[in-house]
């Protein structure tokens, strides 16, 4: 089975992650997209991050209907600061007969040189990109394990939604129901 893997905060989840995940899984030769919950990217402020526990269900009740998308807390189990290559080996042990692949922004593509052991990535697994305003022309969308794919631009962001739900604006399309009951019912980024 080939598995992508959707690594984020997902701090919240929301309707634009799906989407990615949904034309992953649907439209390229994925079998299965997991999201995987980070506690917390080495290139990011941690102060931002609410509970993981919390960003993990979450994103269980955002899928709980989904066929082809499931949600992995392999990330938790690991040691900190967590890096997608310990990830992906410790998944490659524990899976043997599964193939992974990455799924990243082509934001992430930019960066990818200022990740751990980023030639290993290149060399062993295939990475597929979506498009982000401003990172059209990333400078490995050339390389031969880079498959950028036409999934739709969604330009809906975590920080907006904590934003707005700081001052109290609607977000209720932004956010599957039941993820903004479990925000509402715990009070989260208020």
């Amino acid at each position: 089975m080939k598995i992508g893997l959707f690594f984020g905060s997902f701090n919240p989840i929301h309707t634009g992650h799906l989407i990615i995940a949904s034309y992953m899984a649907s439209h390229t030769d994925l079998d299965k997209v997991w999201l995987v919950v980070s506690p917390h990217n080495p290139l990011k402020k941690a102060s931002d991050l609410i509970n993981t526990y919390d960003r993990l269900e979450m994103a269980k009740l955002a899928t709980e209907n989904s066929d082809c998308i499931d949600v992995s807390d392999i990330e938790l189990k690991l040691p900190r600061p967590s890096y997608t290559i310990d990830t992906l080996t410790h998944l490659q042990e524990k899976f043997p007969n599964h193939q992974f692949a990455l799924i990243m922004g082509s934001d992430n593509l930019n960066s990818l040189q200022k990740w751990k052991n980023y030639e290993i990535l290149l060399r062993d697994y295939q990475i597929y990109v979506y498009p982000r305003p401003g990172f059209e022309n990333a400078a490995l969308s050339a390389h031969p394990s880079v498959t950028i794919t036409s999934t739709p631009l969604i330009e809906i962001s975590s920080t907006f939604i904590r934003k707005s739900i700081a001052q109290k604006k609607n977000v209720q399309y932004f956010l599957p129901d039941a993820v903004l009951e479990f925000i509402e019912s715990k009070n989260l980024y208020r």
